[in-house]
Parts: structure tokens; C-alpha cells; sequence
């Protein structure tokens, strides 16, 4: 099913500029800047153990800004669809300051507002395969990375509510983690999104009784012999191309 050619800002206009940064962001090297969650609602409530997820539709080229399944440590039972790019619940205009995709395992004890959350706000991201961007001499290649298993996994990732104290509305958001690459991102990428290797590590990244320094030994690359990955066309570069169409080998 195709979604939206724009996303809508919060005061439910068509902002194209949106999209159009969502690209500008990942073509300059985000990393994780683009993935999938095609995975039917039922299958992701059977395999994260929760309930299905209202209003949920397969996306085969999930972007920032976008709302999205995660399951937070608050509600482990319930997966949200929440918009991709954390925005503090301390800043003062959401629309001025950076709204982070990404989050850097090695550094989340370092920097103060990532440390918050690594305590008391984590979640898990829900996808089934994720895009990245291979630099060459004739230009940038997109490549789809999946598990060999093809099943829908969890990225390790961050959540924030911030507060418009003009409407009271809590706006929830996230970002995911990062973590060096294993053997085959290397080849892609300096960077791959941490992904939880099983439905342990997935329990663990949410319960609120591990300790900080815990939950960042689980921040570690998957298993490169677990995943596969292959070209995709150009078509996956813009947002607005989703169909199952980005998926189809280049």
C-alpha cells in the first residue's frame, strides 16, 4: 500500500520540506536512515508478544518523521506507532532544534540528555530490514540489509515525551541506536543500527531493573553470518517511493 507523498506537520498541513530533509539527511550519511516495516500488525503482535497494533500499515520506506511501531519499557505489553526523530522533553521549540535519528552506543553515558533516557526510556523499534548507502566511484548504492531468517527483529532504541504546554499534548518520539559495524556492514558502511539478537535481549533492553551500565553491555553489532543484504534502485532514495517496488533487486 503506498503512503503519503507528504508528511503531515502538527498542525495537520502537507509539508514537503519534511520529506525532502528525510532524504537530504540520510544521502549525507545517516546511519540508520531508512528502513521497513512490512511485516502484517498480526505477525509483529505475535512475535513481540503484545497486543496488534491499531492504525498499523506496512512501510517499505520508513523515514524520519514518520510515526512508527516501538514497544517502550512503560508499555511493554502495547506497541505505539511514535515519530522517528527524538525531540527532549526539555527543549523549548522543537521546531528550531535537531530532531536526531541516530544515537551513538559508545557515547550514550557521556551526553546528558541520552543518559537520562538510557535509564529511564528505552525502547524497542520494530522492523524487518533496514537500507543503507554504499559510497563508490559512480555514486552512492542502496542496499537492503535483512536477516537470513527474513523475520521482523528490534532495533535498540531511545524514547521522549515533550510537552506543549500551549495545547497540553504529549508528543512521544525516538531515535535509534548505533553501534560499529560487524563484518558485512563494514563493507557498506562505517556505522550499523544495534540490533537485539533475541527475545531476551529484547526483554532485557526494556526492564527497568538492570542497571545503565547492563543495558548498554546488550549495545553490541549482530551476527554478520545471520544477515544478508543485496542492491536495491535508486527508487528507495526519495520517501515518497513506498511500494513494495523498493524492494525488488536492482
Amino acid at each position: 500500500m503506498e503512503r503519503p507523498l507528504f508528511i503531515l506537520s502538527r498542525n495537520g498541513r502537507a509539508h514537503k520540506k519534511s520529506v525532502q530533509s528525510a532524504k537530504i539527511r540520510l544521502i549525507c550519511g545517516s546511519m540508520c536512515g531508512r528502513y521497513t516495516v512490512v511485516t502484517p500488525a498480526s505477525g509483529l503482535a505475535k512475535r513481540f508478544n503484545t497486543k496488534e497494533p491499531a492504525g498499523a500499515k506496512a512501510n517499505f520506506n520508513a523515514a524520519p518523521s514518520q510515526a512508527l511501531p516501538i514497544i517502550t519499557n512503560a508499555a511493554p505489553e502495547q506497541i505505539q506507532l511514535v515519530s522517528w526523530g527524538l525531540i527532549p522533553s526539555w527543549s523549548r521549540d522543537p521546531a528550531a532544534g535537531p530532531k536526531p535519528i541516530n544515537a551513538r552506543a559508545e557515547t550514550l553515558a557521556e551526553k546528558p540528555s541520552f543518559r537520562q533516557l538510557l535509564a529511564r526510556r528505552r525502547c524497542l523499534v520494530l522492523a524487518d530490514s533496514f537500507y543503507e548507502w554504499q559510497a563508490t566511484p559512480a555514486g552512492k548504492v542502496p542496499h537492503r540489509i535483512l536477516l537470513q531468517s527474513e523475520q521482523p527483529f528490534a532495533f535498540a532504541g531511545l524514547w521522549d515525551e515533550w510537552l506543549d504546554r500551549s495545547t497540553g499534548e504529549l508528543h512521544p518520539t525516538f531515535t535509534i541506536i548505533t553501534t560499529e559495524p560487524n563484518t558485512l556492514m563494514a563493507r557498506l558502511h562505517n556505522r550499523m543500527p544495534v540490533i537485539l539478537p533475541d527475545r531476551a535481549a529484547e526483554q532485557a533492553w526494556l526492564a527497568d531493573d538492570l542497571s545503565p551500565t547492563a543495558h548498554q553491555q546488550l549495545l553490541v553489532p549482530y551476527d554478520a553470518a545471520a544477515m544478508r543484504e543485496y542492491v536495491v534502485s535508486k527508487l528507495v532514495n526519495s520517501p515518497a517511493n513506498n511500494n513494495p517496488e523498493v524492494l525488488a533487486a536492482a
